[in-house]
């Protein structure tokens, strides 16, 4: 017995030591191997060319603002499209495999695990130094990707300097690329950026930063994650529909903010209703119901804080949870318009414009009736709504179905396009102006709880900042006035 369990234990050690050593060579060739893949794109002169090229200048204006800095962005663009980057529905990486058939199965099969690597905002949560038998692979470091909780073991290899690796310490944020070498190990891919060690504000607002410059790699490792999210967008629009019936619809702005309040209130009911909570009782009611004692609920409350005052209000307030919740206000600017116009769409979200209007009042007038003034006024509008990026695609659609004829000459000369036809060349037209054809997450999708709470403590550490520079300064303006007041300031 003890002779098969020796056996089976050397059998089973063999096996972990020859997946080690597989996966070393992997992490010691990938450097030489990623070269031959970045020659392949640079020397190739057919669509790949024409797609790297799109695909970097797509990528480098949306670096722009913000300015994404610290690290080589053409290195990085590179690096994405090699393994994002696709051609005629194929990605690149499957034409580099198809064009080398000297390739070993197993090299084949490992690039083809390389469209798996993913964009992330990690932080360094421990570094360990690798057994000296493995060889020289450097030290282990475990990184969370911020976005999505998700934890790696993580490699280097050559392409990183040994200075830039000091720099890599516990509680370091990165933002980085990564490429796997098995399911559970993985290696750097492309240039990294250090941000140092961020407190909960500014790491707010690296995340903020993060949805900007890479939309589509927001929780890419997290297909449930980034599913829910699109779920959220599309239950939002399908309440929208039920309180505003069918988009576009136009208001007057307290009305607007009036009818989205009751927009609110009715889906919270809703939501509270799927979870089997009834929004006409108060909370205090609810725990009594369920038999909670004083001291359980003293404990809830305790756990909730003092600084959630939103959550406290809810919670002690004997009054209804319907009449307690917080209110939903539009920004002055759209609460003060005379008229804005709401678009919904399930993948799109919702766009808030208060001068399309407007823009409809001005495309309407009659021939007979157009002056130069209001020409001037409706070409102003259209290349506002040609550059705006709130002005997405979807509301583009819009415009092109019901009086894309009318601003086709405006359209022309703007974008100097004497032949343009806003029909046919529609797509084009907005590529000019770096309108994306296909949705990207909207900023009103939910979020991870685990964000949400990390946006909540930034928020009230930014509060409690502002809140401590205005005692210093009141205290500072007593000073002063305190001095003025003997004669002698």
């Amino acid at each position: 017995m003890k002779e098969t369990q020796s056996i089976a234990r050397s059998v089973t050690e063999a096996r972990e030591t020859q997946q080690t050593q597989h996966w070393i060579e992997k992490l010691q060739s990938y450097p030489a191997l990623k070269e031959q893949v970045v020659n392949f794109v640079f020397d190739a002169e057919d669509e790949i060319a024409v797609s790297l090229e799109k695909f970097s200048a797509k990528q480098l204006s949306r670096w722009a603002t913000p300015k994404l800095v610290g690290l080589d962005r053409t290195e990085l663009a590179t690096d994405m499209f090699i393994t994002e980057g696709q051609v005629k529905g194929q990605f690149v990486i499957q034409q580099f495999i198809a064009a080398d058939s000297a390739l070993a199965s197993e090299v084949q099969a490992w690039l083809g695990q390389w469209t798996n690597s993913f964009t992330g905002l990690f932080e360094v949560t421990d570094v360990k130094a690798v057994d000296a038998e493995l060889g020289q692979v450097g030290n282990r470091y475990q990184l969370m990707n911020w976005l999505t909780e998700k934890n790696y073991g993580v490699y280097p290899n050559s392409l990183q300097s040994a200075e830039m690796l000091k720099r890599l310490k516990v509680g370091e944020i990165v933002l980085a690329r990564l490429v796997p070498l098995t399911a559970d190990e993985w290696t750097f891919s492309g240039p990294i950026t250090l941000l140092g060690k961020l407190g909960k504000p500014k790491l707010a607002v690296a995340i903020g930063n993060f949805k900007k410059w890479f939309p589509e790699q927001l929780y890419g490792d997290a297909p449930e994650l980034k599913e829910a999210a699109w779920d959220s967008v599309k239950q939002q629009y399908e309440d929208f529909i039920d309180i505003f019936g069918p988009t576009p619809v136009t208001l007057p702005g307290e009305e607007l903010n009036e009818k989205l309040q009751a927009y609110q209130q009715e889906s919270t009911e809703k939501q509270l209703a799927d979870a089997g909570i009834d929004s006409d009782k108060s909370f205090l009611e609810m725990a009594k119901a369920q038999n909670l004692s004083d001291a359980e609920i003293d404990e809830a409350l305790a756990a909730v804080g003092d600084d959630n005052k939103a959550a406290k209000a809810i919670l002690t307030s004997k009054q209804s949870i319907k009449m307690v919740m917080p209110k939903v206000e539009l920004p002055d600017n759209l609460r003060k318009a005379q008229s804005v116009t709401v678009f919904s769409h399930p993948r799109w979200g919702q766009s808030f414009l208060p001068d399309y209007h407007r823009l409809e009042t001005l495309v309407n007038i009659s021939e007979g009736d157009r002056t130069e003034e209001n020409t001037a006024e409706l070409r102003s509008l259209v290349l506002k709504y040609l550059e705006d990026e709130q002005v997405n695609a979807h509301v583009w659609q819009h415009m092109q179905q019901r009086f894309g004829k009318t601003i086709e000459p405006l359209v022309q000369a703007l974008t100097k396009s004497p032949e343009l036809d806003i029909q046919t060349d529609f797509e084009q037209m907005l590529a000019r102006y770096d309108k994306p054809l296909a949705p990207t997450l909207p900023e009103s999708a939910s979020v991870p709880i685990h964000l949400h709470n990390l946006f909540q403590v930034a928020l009230k550490q930014v509060g409690k900042s502002a809140s401590g520079e205005k005692t210093s300064k009141k205290k500072s303006a007593k000073k002063k006035s305190a001095k003025k007041k003997t004669g002698f300031g």
